[in-house]
Formats: structure tokens, sequence, C-alpha cells
């Protein structure tokens, strides 16, 4: 279990970490002073908070892991492109108006930068933010292209009277993903009291607040009348999804096999879950959110409600840690399938036993005894 409290810091005392020598392998980016092309996005260090450091992102490829899915990019092909990702660091105030011009545009920016020295190795991993491989200490920041801006990013942006949960709320129902949304964050773009806010942070939270609100109109739609399980593997991460009968409630139970990242020899199983409130952070991180995130959008867009189990796997075939977008991003592939009917609960368990490859899940759950054993209203109605 050490790999999973190390996650690449060299604690084990080993010369090298087998999972960073495969990224250093990724890396063919020549170490450069100089740099001209597009920046997609921007990335906000938390280290030192609130005196954090921070700068554009910058690679000649789209900053968009839907995109990488729907064009069927490889785990090799994602390391690649994050290996030779460069990441500008400086402190934030002297380069914010352009690097909120950045947050703001739908589209990636030409930019010119030119660091203090050539840009250097320097790769860690959190399993929130997907991986970059370089960093280079900014000297000079100009962006050359005008940010192109949705009408509903500009309305909420410039809506200062309107609170941080309120805006992610309002610009998902626009339309606009939570990808976008988090670099606005970031950015220090959105909310009353604006300021910027550290990138894995801002994903966590931007997850967090458009699936409560999501969850509280969920909450008042009929129930679903028939359970359905549903599936998806991504990347090595193999989902099944429970929709039950019932009020909304909500469990993740997430495995990571042996020999599978961080986990050394041994699994590693960690269960949470929830009901229309959530106490304290969860000890599954931001995966929890994501997938949270993903089944509530499926339900809201079918004006249903659900008691849900997510039940993820991870194996050995995942094996960098490229962020909970995957997480995301699984779930909602998911949730794209019909979903499989269940005529009773045992079945469902069953179901999602082989297609995750984790049989014994139910015995983890919390949810299940009481979706089994407790009567509902609903109960003495039908």
């Amino acid at each position: 279990m050490m790999c999973a409290t190390c996650k690449g810091k060299g604690q084990c005392g080993l010369p090298f970490c087998p999972v960073m020598k495969r990224f250093h392998a990724q890396v063919k980016t020549a170490p450069v002073r100089e740099f001209m092309g597009y920046s997609p996005s921007l990335f906000i260090g938390s280290y030192g908070y609130p005196r954090v450091t921070g700068g554009p992102l910058l690679i000649d490829d789209a900053d968009d892991p839907p995109s990488w899915v729907a064009s069927g990019l490889g785990i090799d092909d994602i390391v690649d492109i994050r290996a030779r990702t460069i990441r500008g660091t400086s402190q934030v105030t002297p380069y914010l108006s352009a690097l909120q011009e950045l947050a703001i545009s739908s589209v990636p920016l030409d930019v010119e930068v030119r660091f203090a020295r050539p840009v250097s190795f320097d790769l860690t991993f959190d399993g929130t933010v997907a991986p970059v491989g370089l960093s280079g200490s900014l000297e000079k920041l100009k962006v050359i292209d005008n940010p192109k801006v949705d009408p509903s990013v500009d309305r909420v942006t410039s809506d200062t009277d309107l609170g941080a949960m309120g805006a992610c709320a309002e610009l998902h129902r626009s339309g606009v993903d939570v990808y976008q949304i988090s670099h606005l964050m970031s950015g220090g773009l959105i909310g009353r009291r604006r300021k910027v806010v550290p990138t894995r942070w801002s994903i966590t939270a931007v997850d967090d607040s458009v699936s409560v609100a999501l969850k509280e109109k969920v909450a008042r739609y009929t129930p679903v009348d028939h359970i359905r399980m549903f599936q998806h593997d991504l990347y090595g991460n193999r989902i099944a999804v429970l929709l039950l009968p019932g009020d909304w409630r909500y469990e993740m139970i997430e495995r990571w096999g042996p020999q599978s990242l961080w986990s050394g020899d041994a699994e590693s199983i960690t269960v949470d879950r929830e009901g229309l409130k959530k106490k304290g952070y969860s000890p599954i991180a931001g995966a929890y959110y994501s997938a949270r995130l993903a089944v509530a959008e499926y339900l809201e867009s079918a004006s249903q409600c659900a008691r849900v189990i997510v039940i993820r796997n991870v194996s050995s075939d995942y094996w960098a840690p490229l962020g909970t977008w995957v997480i995301r991003e699984a779930v909602r592939g998911a949730m794209k399938q019909p979903g499989v009917p269940c005529e009773t609960v045992d079945e469902a368990v069953t179901r999602a036993g082989i297609a995750t490859g984790f049989l014994g899940w139910q015995q983890h759950s919390t949810l299940l005894p009481d979706i089994r054993h407790q009567r509902t209203l609903r109960d003495f109605f039908t």
C-alpha cells in the first residue's frame, strides 16, 4: 500500500519509481526557452495556498478529455500528449489578465511565452488533475488572439452578485461543460468574492456544485419503475451503475485490484454514500463527485429519481493516473448505454459483479441492506 500513499514521491527508497520511469520515456520535447503556439487552458497550483503559482498550459493539442475519448485515443496516446505539455509557472498576479483570457475562451488561443530558463521535466501525480510532463518559470506571456466567449459564459462571469455554486449550476444548465467551468473557477472569474483557485480544487468543487444542484432537482422526480444495470470500461476502469427504485441515495464502491496502479500486492477497497445531504469530504476523493455528476446528469435528463450504486474496479491496465475525468467520462459512457433490465436485486448484484470483475462487491455495500429490508411508502401503494 506504500504506492497508494506515495504516488511517485520516492518514499519507497527505490532509485526510481516504475510509473515515473514510464512517463520519462514519453517525454520527447527538447528543453526550450521560448514557445509560440496554442494554449488550451491554464493551470493553478495548490502549493503554498493562498500564495500560489500558475500559468498557461502549452501544447498544440486540445486539452479536452471528451474529445480524447471520442477520438479513440488510448492511454499511451494521452500520456504522450501530457508528457509533452508544458506548464508555465509564476506568481499569478502579473499574468492574471492573460490567464483569464485563456480561461474564458471557448477555443485555444495563440500565445507567445518566454521562460526564465529552459523548461524541465517536473511531473507529480495526485489523481485529480491530468499529469503534465514539463514546467518552466515564466518571464513573458502574451496572448495574441482575441478570446471567443460563449454568451452564457459572458453573462455569468459579468454577474458579480451570483455565488460560485449558483454560477456553476447556471453555466452547466446553459450547456457549458464542467471542464470549462473549472477553468473559469480557477481563473477567479465566477462567484461574489473572486480569487484564483488551484486547479485540482476547482475540478472537484465544480463536480460537487453542479451535481448538488442536479440531485436537488432529481430528488423531486418520480423514481424509476424497475432496476437497470449500466456498464462501461475505460482505460482499465470497469464501471457498473445500478439504478434502483426509490428516493435519491448514492453510494460508490471503489476497488483497486492487486498489481493495479498504487495498490501493490493487496487490493484496496473504499466505500462512501449519501442521501440528500453529504457530510464531509469523501474518502474516495474526486472520483466520488465525478461519478455522482455523471449519474445525476443522466437522471435529470430523464426526469427520474433513483437509488444509485456505482461500482468501480481498477485493473493493472490503468497504469497512469490521468485524473478524475476518466471516472466522469467512464460513467457518462455507461449512462449512454440502454442499460440491462433486472428482475431482482440479486440479479442486478450478479450482473454488476460480472461486468466489473468484482464479484464480492455487495459485501462492502451499506446501501444494499437498506434496499433489501427497508420498506418505503411506495411499497404500501403497489
